[in-house]
């Protein structure tokens, strides 16, 4: 499908809990502030509507449909914008007992859903400076991934831990992507030695425009999150971020298409990248 080449892009950084009715309000604020700056696409964090520890944001998992897809939903049709939904935790049926997933959602500006991906890589860490946590003990792994053409490009989804994993890029690259969305609550340990290296590296890698809106300075007991929410050409430039002192934040960029297929012309490395075991 024809893409837009230039457009505004947003990512929302902010300060979630455990109150998930004030997090879907503070979500909707933010989202209508980027709006107003004149962003097509805009991209909430990790666990927006609840953050907290791994067994509460368990404990308040949705369906989907549930309230806060159908909030989404309809948040980007209020708006017409492309509403990347960072993620929530996913109460999911099936043949056996009841699942939890860390599940992103994409709407389109109508409010459908265009799709959904659930975090492959699961964040089970014991750092000796903190820090200590098991995803994997409240969560299930994706197994899909998960890429959508749509007018202003094709969109490629990930979360938070996956950053460290380019595989998963590399399948995202072999889709045709041209924007990779990493929603996150990226903790203030690995996030000061990682979070930017690791972007830029995934946008010069991926030859594709990154948008990284993280959960802001403080988290929850336990685990301080890192900020620095962030937007990213795919020559490794940092386009716009939030600072050290930023709490809750719009950080918005024009992005270009054309960037990217002058990049890929010109330095066509997707095409000479061979497969290595």
């Amino acid at each position: 499908m024809p893409a837009d080449s230039t457009f505004t892009a947003a990512a929302v950084q902010m300060r979630s809990g455990a109150d998930k009715h004030r997090n879907l309000a503070a979500a909707e604020r933010l989202v209508a502030e980027a709006a107003g700056l004149g962003a097509r696409v805009v991209a909430l964090p990790e666990m927006f509507n609840c953050l907290a520890a791994h067994e509460e944001m368990a404990r308040q998992a949705e369906t989907i449909p549930g309230e806060t897809s159908e909030r989404m939903g309809t948040l980007a049709r209020r708006h017409g914008i492309f509403l990347l939904a960072g993620s929530i935790a996913e109460m999911a049926g099936g043949d056996g007992p009841p699942r939890i997933f860390n599940t992103s959602l994409l709407f389109g500006p109508s409010g459908e859903e265009l799709a959904r991906y659930r975090k492959i890589h699961l964040f089970d860490v014991d750092l000796e400076d903190g820090p200590h946590l098991a995803e994997s003990r409240w969560f299930s792994p994706g197994d899909e991934v998960r890429a959508v053409a749509t007018p202003l490009g094709r969109f490629g989804l990930s979360i938070c831990y996956d950053l460290r994993f380019p595989s998963l890029y590399t399948a995202l690259s072999r889709r045709g992507t041209d924007i990779v969305f990493v929603p996150s609550a990226f903790t203030a340990v690995t996030g000061e030695a990682h979070w930017e290296v690791l972007l830029r590296a995934r946008a010069i890698e991926s030859q594709a425009i990154v948008i990284a809106p993280n959960q802001c300075r403080g988290g929850f007991p336990g685990v301080e999150t890192y900020g620095h929410s962030a937007i990213i050409d795919p020559w490794g430039r940092i386009l716009a971020s939030a600072g050290d002192d930023d709490g809750e934040a719009v950080v918005s960029a024009g992005v270009s298409l054309d960037d990217v297929r002058r990049i890929r012309r010109q330095l066509p490395a997707l095409e000479h990248r061979r497969d290595l075991r």
